[in-house]
């Protein structure tokens, strides 16, 4: 059989997976490292919460989590923004 035709694949693991998208995109890894930041402080918390009712709690816990996601993403977005329009790093025709 001739090279050109064969496909040759490879088992990339999920650790090299992972440093790959850190690489591409590195705000996407801090929203998830705020996510998990957040679901540790809101599980901290969850004993103090007092005489709050648990739904109203998970509430609030829900948006804290949301909102620390967006924001990393957006800030990820403003910078490529920043890079690729005003200091024109990006691609030239």
């Amino acid at each position: 059989m001739d090279s050109k035709g064969e496909i040759t694949t490879y088992d990339e693991s999920l650790s090299d997976r992972m440093l790959s998208h850190a690489r591409k995109n590195p705000f996407l890894m801090a929203g998830f490292a705020t996510l998990v930041a957040a679901c540790a402080v809101g599980a901290y918390k969850f004993k103090q919460r007092g005489k709050m009712p648990i739904s109203l709690y998970l509430l609030q816990f829900r948006v804290l989590a949301q909102s620390s996601v967006i924001g990393c993403i957006t800030i990820g977005m403003a910078y490529h923004m920043f890079n690729e329009h005003v200091l024109q790093k990006g691609k030239k025709e």
